[in-house]
């Protein structure tokens, strides 16, 4: 009776670690079989992007048929890559022959360009171009954000709309009336007809009269106003602008130790980035654009290289070249 109580016993532990393996095999494989599963998914959606990503090198140019584009400072390397891309060509600088926004504008009026990349026109612009019965045809082709930015020792973070306006309306002066240092501020700006200076007209003045900036707040350039701001003997009462794409991944090719001495600020507690930029949440987000003229038709040079720039491809050359696709 014992023996066959042990027995019975010895059955019962055997039928134990029998289903115990089953369960560990079983389990074990299906895991490894998810697993395996998964790793295919990832590596088909590995490929999937990286297709997505790739640029395609087609040949759609040559340098000598391409149409003739002008380009403002802050679109020159967003032109170039296209012109790369599109081509296939090694292109020498001597070839671009790029001017600035208010040139380029006037180039494009009197039909020296088929087509220039810049920012939006100012009322000057758009009265040269009346006045030379010329209509100006703007398309959004990349996203931008216009920033502010201090020195980087300057305590402030974000401003608000509201007190960009009163700055540069002159009402407010000192930058302890919107919580920094007791220290008077010192606004810079750009010249009329600077895509700059139309940025911060059409996007944050508004119906707000900009004050007269004396000669010497009155900076011609870009880079310069960035010097200006970022100099620690004596910017570290500055406010300039600029637009997103000119202050941060285009200067740090200019010069990463005069960029990293700035810094932009927030609006409204908003960030420009990448991100805020292209969700438009950024308060004063704007855009690059493709200006043609109206009249151009259908099968125009003009159009045509339009299109392309608005195409998957070109969309695709822009985001590699640092710039935020409309698209």
């Amino acid at each position: 009776m014992e023996k066959k109580k042990i027995k019975n016993i010895i059955l019962i532990i055997l039928a134990i670690i029998i289903c115990i393996a089953i369960y560990y095999i079983s389990t074990t494989y299906y895991a490894n079989k998810r697993k395996t599963e998964v790793a295919k998914q990832e590596q088909e959606q590995r490929e999937q992007l990286k297709k997505e990503q790739e640029i395609p090198t087609e040949k759609l140019y040559t340098l000598e048929n391409y149409p003739k584009v002008d380009a403002s400072l802050a679109t020159q390397p967003l032109a170039t890559a296209l012109i790369k891309n599109f081509t296939q060509e090694e292109v020498q600088e001597e070839q671009l022959n790029y001017s600035n926004t208010h040139p380029a504008y006037e180039k494009l009026i009197k039909d020296e360009v088929d087509l220039i990349l810049v920012t939006e026109p100012s009322q000057e612009e758009l009265e040269l171009a009346s006045q030379q019965g010329v209509e100006l045809e703007v398309i959004p082709v990349v996203k931008e954000g216009f920033v502010f930015y201090v020195n980087a020792k300057n305590p402030i973070e974000s401003l608000t709309t509201e007190q960009i306006q009163k700055i540069y309306t002159g009402e407010i002066t000192n930058w302890k009336q919107v919580g920094g240092n007791d220290e008077q501020i010192t606004a810079y700006q750009r010249p009329t007809n600077s895509g700059s200076q139309t940025g911060m007209l059409s996007l944050v003045m508004k119906d707000y009269p900009l004050m007269e900036a004396p000669k010497e707040k009155l900076i011609s350039s870009m880079e310069e106003i960035i010097n200006q701001v970022s100099d620690y003997n004596n910017g570290t009462n500055a406010i300039g602008y600029s637009y997103y794409y000119y202050a941060t991944t285009m200067f740090q090719t200019i010069d990463k130790n005069v960029a990293s001495n700035i810094k932009l600020l927030g609006i409204n507690d908003i960030k420009p980035e990448n991100k805020t930029i292209q969700n438009s949440t950024y308060p004063y987000t704007t855009a690059y654009y493709i200006v043609i003229n109206k009249a151009d038709s259908e099968d125009s040079a003009s159009r045509k290289l339009a299109k392309q720039f608005l195409s998957t491809r070109g969309q695709k050359v822009a985001k590699s070249a640092g710039y935020v696709p409309v698209k």
